[in-house]
């Protein structure tokens, strides 16, 4: 290893674990590794502007934009509340109900923008029944993160995937990943009604509360809500159709980000760019930067080289170590720096002669997605809505998130080592 490859490594080490240990903000730290990587001479500004990934962060900024101005027509909370309704407030029910609430907003929005939405009508809900909203919280967390995995867009992994990997469609994520998803789904929320099914209980007098809620009220702005939601829907189908159209999803996002913005007047322009999440935007440059050292290096392409000689090149083996690997990891650490350091080896490895890499990417996508739900620590939804509950007086701790979350995580973590191997594999 040369002294430039050395002082690679030791830089994304050390920013690792600044990253993990938490002391200091993960963009400052992230940020600053990579300016040491340009001041030390790893890499020019030239090439850390080259490996930024701006397809990502524009479909990020674009989708941040749309759906901060469509939360605020309340379309949302109608949503919980109309749901709530429609089971009568029984609280099993809506522990599914709200659960597949959040699953399939994830699909289409962010996990962390979807648990903001979903969690105050979760308290309000829980407050109205007499019941703890810790079951419901945890399982909004669980599915924000299984639900995320069944598109692109749903999560960062994926974002990151579909930006690096051309060939990969919108329309490829969900084919590939949502049938499998909605496996896990079944038996995770199976899982979860059993082990909070005793906690679940709410009499009639008080479920009747939920039935005299008026969900027409939390609309708001009606004229804002037919923009919005024209504009979010004309943006999904622009994905669907983003290869035909030769259009890259950033486009697509930022287009639609904008037009919003030009029909609902200029009012907005400062309010959407203070809910952009400018925070995990410079995460993701400085993890770039970061990764960029590792690659002109070559350490990425030797671990490649390593990782191929230790399964032998064999896909299956291959596929499981990327999957098994991919989900303890993002237990442990964020799966956002973890798949921007696996991407440059699965591409590596396409190189040394793996032709068929279509399997990799998805054990990639679904261990780094899924894994976040092992620990409080493995995603940004997670530690999100831990610090929304501590406020209200209902801490998730590490252990107790730990003990369910584990679990968990194998169940998601086997249906898709079996899927894997029936669908690519055999």
């Amino acid at each position: 290893m040369g002294n430039e490859a050395f002082v690679a490594l030791i830089l994304f080490l050390l920013t690792y674990v600044f990253i993990i240990s938490e002391k200091i903000h993960r963009t400052i730290v992230a940020m600053l590794g990579a300016a040491f990587m340009i001041v030390f001479g790893i890499v020019n500004q030239e090439m850390a502007i080259h490996h930024i990934d701006f397809n990502t962060l524009g479909l990020l900024i674009g989708m941040m934009i749309i759906v901060s101005i469509t939360a605020e027509t309340g379309v949302f909370r109608f949503i919980a509340i109309w749901a709530a309704k429609k089971v009568r407030g029984r609280p099993i029910a809506l522990l599914v109900v709200f659960s597949l609430i959040t699953a399939v907003g994830s699909s289409f929005l962010d996990n962390v923008t979807t648990v903001l939405l979903i969690v105050p009508v979760t308290f309000s809900i829980a407050r109205e029944l007499k019941v703890s909203p810790i079951p419901y919280l945890m399982s909004e967390i669980f599915m924000s993160n299984i639900g995320g995995t069944a598109t692109m867009i749903g999560d960062p992994p994926n974002i990151m995937i579909g930006s690096a990997v051309k060939s990969l469609s919108f329309m490829d994520f969900i084919t590939n990943l949502a049938p499998v998803i909605l496996v896990v789904m079944v038996f995770v929320l199976l899982y979860l009604v059993f082990i909070f099914r005793k906690k679940l209980h709410a009499g009639e007098d008080v479920r009747q509360r939920i039935q005299e809620l008026n969900e027409k009220e939390e609309i708001t702005d009606k004229k804002l809500l037919i923009k919005s939601l024209s504009v979010l829907l004309l943006t999904i189908v622009g994905f669907f159709l983003h290869q035909s159209l030769s259009l890259e999803t950033a486009t697509i996002a930022l287009f639609g980000a904008f037009v919003l913005l030009l029909i609902t007047g200029e009012s907005y322009l400062e309010f959407v760019f203070n809910r952009i999440e400018w925070t995990t935007i410079f995460f993701f440059v400085g993890l770039f930067v970061l990764v960029s050292g590792l690659v002109e290096t070559g350490i990425i392409s030797n671990v490649a080289s390593f990782s191929i000689k230790m399964t032998g090149g064999e896909l299956t083996t291959t596929s499981f170590l990327i999957l098994w690997l991919s989900a303890f990891a993002s237990a442990f650490i964020d799966n956002i720096p973890f798949v921007a350091t696996m991407i440059p080896l699965i591409k590596d490895m396409g190189e040394m002669g793996m032709t068929n890499l279509e399997p990799l990417w998805w054990s990639l996508s679904l261990g780094a997605c899924l894994g976040g739900n092992g620990l409080l620590i493995g995603a940004s939804a997670n530690l999100i809505v831990a610090g929304l509950s501590g406020k209200e007086g209902y801490p998730i701790s590490f252990v107790r998130f730990m003990k369910i979350g584990i679990p968990v995580m194998i169940i998601s973590v086997l249906i898709s080592m079996i899927y894997i191997y029936l669908r690519y594999l055999i």
